[in-house]
């Protein structure tokens, strides 16, 4: 069985908003689906657009999957991400990009992620995000012009969720941008667990549902091999 790799692509804001609020990836986005990859036997790799270490944000120690991270390897390797601009994303089965505040600070139409998810996208790789990292997908046009997320169903953090977390921070709403770009957005109750899988787009609504987005992701990777 070949091994399968997935890229998380990762923020660098460690501050967001006028309050200057102390932001980064959120720990548990990047815990959860670490802990279902390595169980999977999918390899991860870590980028971010400076490269280096990483910002984080919503460590619990109470979580066991958290702790495990914090004492991994892995998250050794997290913190020696490599620069974005330095890697070819057509290399990775998916890419795969963990929320926190932090996107909605330099992952957010920025032109070189938006380059690297169209690459993806067009080379037959899996995108997918959680939370605030489907910020990534903004602005991704396809050659005919079309937002890549025209018609297509997507979750992310959404407006209820933020008018109870962090409105007074954040430059504009996720789940508003994108309904604007033509997405048909999906969302549950707030905080609950929500992945929505279309085709090689996979998204996650919030925290509680990175793990359950990576077995999606999982159960795709490993359907490809057969």
């Amino acid at each position: 069985m070949t091994t399968k790799h997935v890229l998380f692509i990762l923020t660098n804001a460690a501050e967001i908003g006028p309050n200057k609020r102390a932001t980064g990836y959120f720990f548990p986005e990047v815990a959860h689906p670490y802990e279902v990859f390595d169980h999977a036997g999918v390899a991860v790799e870590y980028a971010s657009l400076l490269g280096g270490a990483i910002p984080e944000d919503g460590y619990d120690a109470n979580d066991p999957s958290q702790l495990a991270f914090r004492n991994s390897a892995a998250i050794r390797r997290l913190n020696h991400s490599r620069k974005l601009s330095e890697v070819d994303v057509r290399d990775y089965d998916a890419i795969f990009f963990p929320g926190g505040l932090g996107p909605m600070v330099d992952i957010a139409n920025n032109p070189q992620v938006q380059s690297a998810v169209l690459q993806a996208w067009n080379a037959g790789k899996i995108v997918a995000a959680v939370c605030h990292g489907p910020a990534a997908l903004l602005g991704v046009k396809l050659e005919d012009g079309t937002p890549l997320v025209y018609g297509r169903k997507l979750t992310s953090f959404s407006n209820d969720e933020e008018a109870g977390y962090a409105q007074a921070d954040v430059p504009f709403n996720l789940e508003t941008a994108l309904r604007a770009e033509g997405a048909q957005f999906e969302a549950t109750d707030v905080w609950q667990e929500k992945v929505v899988v279309d085709g090689r787009l996979m998204t996650g609504q919030n925290p509680a549902s990175g793990g359950a987005l990576a077995k999606e992701i999982v159960k795709a990777l490993q359907g490809a091999q057969q």
